[in-house]
């Protein structure tokens, strides 16, 4: 393998030769990736020192990125399935139509040493509810706060939740258990699709201007 490596035969090539070389040894049998792997992976390690030439590809590439026929694994897991597009139709015309109370938008207002307000607008009545997180952002905090906030309210007002992609919300499913309210991610950079919380969280804005620190702040 070596041999060839320095040759300049291609790992596929080599993984389809040796066969043909020691038809009865079947410790010869490797994949092509594999040679790639043991090249590029592995550290450079002993298989690489052993080359005469440092480019003995036919590419002559000393990285490469290994390939795979599954789908791109995503960095938000938490959104899969729960998008604004995976919506049934009737959850849709309700939301657009703001025909049924219940529907609510929400949002984070984040500030200095991990203080934030939560932030909910129900899209029929406009009305809001504010909630200080206890100096912690993280999505358990979140999750916890949020769950609070909402799960007093009577089941008819708890149709469903828009919100942004943050990570802040990836334990969402735990809230949906909590309170049987589901959670739908709107597109990034799309600020039109919850308009009634970000028209309201730029009033807020006016009081406590980016840079406030939310955790002396009391609730009155």
């Amino acid at each position: 393998m070596i041999e060839r490596l320095n040759k300049g035969h291609s790992p596929p090539q080599i993984a389809v030769r040796l066969p043909l070389d020691f038809p009865d040894d079947e410790s010869t049998r490797i994949a092509g990736e594999s040679i790639y792997q043991a090249l590029f992976v592995q550290g450079r390690g002993a298989l690489r020192q052993e080359l005469s030439v440092d480019k003995a590809l036919q590419s002559e590439r000393i990285s490469r990125k290994p390939t795979s026929k599954l789908p791109v694994r995503s960095n938000r897991p938490w959104l899969e399935g729960c998008r604004l597009a995976d919506r049934s139709q009737k959850l849709v015309d309700e939301h657009s139509g703001r025909a049924l109370a219940g529907q609510w938008e929400g949002d984070m207002l984040a500030g200095p040493h991990d203080s934030g307000l939560i932030t909910l607008v129900e899209r029929t009545s406009r009305y809001m509810f504010i909630g200080r997180l206890p100096g912690l952002r993280d999505s358990a905090a979140v999750t916890d706060r949020l769950t609070e906030m909402i799960s007093g309210l009577p089941q008819a007002l708890q149709q469903s939740l828009a919100w942004d992609q943050g990570q802040e919300m990836a334990q969402h499913p735990r809230f949906s258990v909590a309170t049987d309210c589901p959670v739908y991610f709107c597109n990034p950079h799309s600020p039109w699709q919850w308009p009634n919380n970000e028209s309201q969280n730029g009033h807020l804005r006016w009081d406590f201007p980016k840079g406030t620190n939310f955790n002396p702040i009391t609730d009155q």
